[in-house]
């Protein structure tokens, strides 16, 4: 489940989990399991060298717009092309559960990975990690 709030923006038990070299595991969501209406597209995007180009959508409130809190990659290449109809969420910005649990984000702020009690670490985002 992701919410802001007492406002559930998605909530699933369809979820693509995504692991990438040294960070915590990426959730991806169905987009029919999302709150669309919640999200506005927003012009920026990014280039993953396995994933391809990401989308980034804003989370519009009645009482205002939370910055950036998900992203998607609506045409991947086609090692992921599993993930076109899904949304992943970042934990610093939305509240994001597995089960019942309040997952912590992945530290740095660039990575949305999901850091549960379970995760074996080390994972990069941290200073001193980028090189690895």
């Amino acid at each position: 489940m992701v919410r802001y709030g007492d406002i559930v923006i998605a909530e699933t038990t369809s979820a693509l989990t995504v692991l990438e070299t040294a960070s915590a595991p990426g959730f991806y969501l169905p987009i029919d399991d999302v709150r669309m209406d919640l999200l506005r597209p927003i012009p920026r995007r990014t280039a993953c060298e396995w994933k391809g180009s990401a989308h980034y959508f804003d989370l519009e409130l009645p009482g205002g717009v939370v910055p950036e809190v998900g992203w998607s990659y609506p045409q991947p290449r086609a090692a992921f092309a599993a993930i076109a109809e899904f949304i992943s969420f970042y934990p610093a910005r939305v509240e994001c559960y597995l089960d019942d649990e309040r997952v912590e984000p992945q530290p740095g702020g660039f990575y949305g990975g999901w850091v549960t009690a379970d995760l074996a670490g080390p994972i990069k985002g941290a200073p001193g990690t980028a090189g690895w």
